[in-house]
């Protein structure tokens, strides 16, 4: 409360502190400083109690009940994503302004000549032979992100130029599904490189940053089954690579709706996506036309004017000029 009293803000912003039940004395902190203040608050929720298994049985269900999400006459809900936005009403009766990610795709990108110069650097660090592509997988590995039917692709593509890239890493649902990706890898016969330890998400001594693995990056695989948005993809579009996409649920509601193109898969690889992957990786003009319609698309869509419309009516119901 001291420092509520000390800077007196406006406006008290609660990141996902009052979704998922990470931090239960917070949350209940957070809930105590909105009562006794008054302040307007905006509650920015990317993941529910109720979309964790782990968290269907508790002894602490009044508590989770209570203040996750934790709701007032001074709070307002800013849920990521339709669906989320759909349950939260029907489980708590409480309205909320779905408010996805957003990127500024208006921010200076590299030069044509430093993006040739990480190029290079990524791929000698990757040890990959000229002519190779380098087919990025931007996710952590845990089995929502579906790295299987990456593998599956590259598998019926038959290519040798074509190397899986992992830039992100494992452990944080244990190493199985790493273990279980390389098996079928090797079984397959697809190049899969596991290469977390290169990239960080800044640049540092002897690693690389995110971004430049993008930069690297001939074609992104995001294949996941589920997502609460999508902030690789929208990283993919502000770096403009093309990409394969699996229609999760929320790709299917809040983002296919906006006119962005991808290689689709439905679930599964089929014949339709095999030849749609080979199209696009054999055709310069057609990565090229996909890349610069969906940073258009996306600009309007999930640029920052975006979010400050979405912010709007909130902010207006709270006394606040947007």
């Amino acid at each position: 409360m001291g420092v509520v009293r000390d800077v007196s803000p406006d406006l008290l912003v609660v990141q996902n502190a009052w979704a998922i039940p990470m931090q239960l004395p917070l949350a209940g902190a957070l809930a105590q400083v909105a009562e006794a203040t008054g302040l307007p608050t905006l509650s920015h929720e990317h993941d529910y109690v109720w979309e964790r298994e782990r968290f269907a049985r508790t002894r602490i269900r009044p508590w989770l009940d209570r203040f996750f999400p934790y709701d007032g006459p001074r709070i307002r809900h800013l849920a990521i994503n339709s669906p989320a936005r759909d349950e939260l009403r029907e489980r708590r009766g409480i309205d909320a302004t779905v408010v996805p990610n957003v990127m500024d795709f208006g921010a200076p990108t590299p030069s044509p000549e430093r993006e040739a110069e990480v190029r290079a650097e990524v791929r000698a660090a990757l040890d990959l032979r000229a002519g190779q592509r380098l087919i990025l997988q931007p996710t952590r590995v845990v089995p929502r992100k579906g790295i299987e039917l990456a593998i599956e692709l590259l598998a019926r593509l038959d290519d040798p130029r074509n190397v899986l890239v992992i830039s992100h890493a494992a452990g944080d649902e244990g190493t199985e599904t790493l273990q279980r990706l390389q098996a079928q890898a090797r079984r397959t016969g697809v190049d899969l490189r596991y290469a977390a330890e290169l990239f960080a998400p800044e640049r540092s001594a002897g690693r690389f940053a995110l971004d430049d693995a993008y930069l690297a990056a001939d074609v992104v695989t995001y294949p996941s089954l589920v997502e609460g948005f999508g902030n690789a993809l929208l990283e993919t579009i502000a770096y403009r690579r093309p990409a394969v996409v699996n229609r999760y649920p929320v790709y299917v509601r809040d983002i296919a709706p906006t006119g962005v193109r991808f290689v689709e898969l439905n679930g599964r690889v089929d014949d339709a996506s095999v030849d749609a992957m080979r199209r696009l990786l054999n055709d310069p003009a057609a990565r090229e036309a996909m890349v610069e319609h969906n940073h258009a698309v996306a600009s309007r869509a999930f640029g920052l004017p975006a979010l400050r419309e979405r912010l709007a009516g909130p902010l207006r119901s709270l006394g606040l000029a947007a």
